[in-house]
């Protein structure tokens, strides 16, 4: 097991497949305002909506039996998470899905989820996360 302690992250664990990775404060911050951004049903809708294609405030509102102002809102959200790419098209402003963002907040998603992966937000809880990691790893050595 490898650690590092940085200044500006806090302390952490390098991961491999025996070991566990434990993430800093910016590391669980950064993954609640993503979940944040996605609590809400009508963004998750337009996640939907926007997958394989690029669509106008005026679709969405239509598919979604909203306001304009109302999706606008939403997507203004979205873009400032870096979700959604605006392009200027004539007059129109479409929206697409921010593929490289969605492979990130995925990845952080997976890591949070995944059983392995264990979050502790201070110092102190790292350690235990630590020792709890090698008191889990020797007893599957002694059954094996």
């Amino acid at each position: 097991m490898r650690y590092r302690l940085t200044p500006d992250r806090g302390f952490s664990i390098l991961a491999d497949t025996n070991t566990v990775e434990v993430a800093s404060m910016a590391d669980t911050r950064e993954l609640a305002r993503i979940l944040k951004v996605l609590a809400v049903d009508t963004r998750v809708r337009i996640v939907s909506l926007l997958k394989g294609r690029s669509l106008c405030v005026n679709a969405l509102a239509a598919r979604l039996d909203m306001t304009q102002g109302a999706v606008s809102q939403h997507l203004r959200v979205m873009r400032d998470a870096g979700l959604v790419i605006d392009e200027k098209r004539g007059l129109f402003v479409h929206y697409r899905l921010n593929e490289e963002t969605l492979a990130t907040w995925r990845r952080a998603i997976v890591r949070l989820l995944d059983p392995k992966h264990q979050v502790c937000q201070e110092t102190n809880g790292a350690r235990r996360c630590v020792a709890a990691a090698r008191r889990k790893k020797a007893a599957r050595s002694r059954t094996s």
